[in-house]
């Protein structure tokens, strides 16, 4: 199977991946949070060439993840805004972030993030929408949904 056949899947992890699982999507997505949004700007944050950034910001544009915003400048251009499908990206790169501290930050996380309101630590968590117990992987099982192709 090819990357690109994963968006055909009938899996919603797999189809994600088809848009958000190329190696510097969620780095593009990153600085978006960041307050990045002009393209010379994440040229320099990211290090990404011109022409793939140019590649991942269309197709993150095509799934309606960023839109395109014209400003005017000593000529008219394009800044990239998240869109609301944009910020629901934020959880994954949230959990992404917790592992990453876990995980490869011996000397601890190398950024903390912050609730604005109270100062607490954000932290991502998976629980049942009916009890809110918390959950591990081994505490999920996995039935068909009324989207599986029969």
């Amino acid at each position: 199977m090819r990357f690109s056949d994963l968006a055909d899947q009938p899996c919603s992890i797999s189809r994600s991946l088809a848009i958000l699982g190329e190696r510097w999507t969620l780095v593009i997505l990153k600085q978006a949070f960041a307050g990045t949004r002009r393209f010379d700007d994440f040229v320099a944050t990211t290090g990404i060439s011109r022409s793939r950034l140019t590649t991942r910001l269309n197709e993150l544009v095509e799934h309606g993840i960023l839109e395109r915003v014209e400003y005017k400048d000593t000529r008219t251009r394009s800044e990239y805004r998240l869109t609301q499908r944009g910020h629901d990206v934020y959880p994954i790169l949230m959990a992404l972030r917790g592992w990453g501290d876990a995980h490869l930050a011996p000397d601890g996380p190398p950024l903390r993030y912050l609730h604005t309101d109270c100062g607490g630590e954000v932290r991502s968590h998976l629980s049942c929408e009916r009890c809110e117990e918390p959950l591990v992987a081994r505490d999920i099982t996995v039935d068909l949904g009324p989207g599986f192709p029969t």
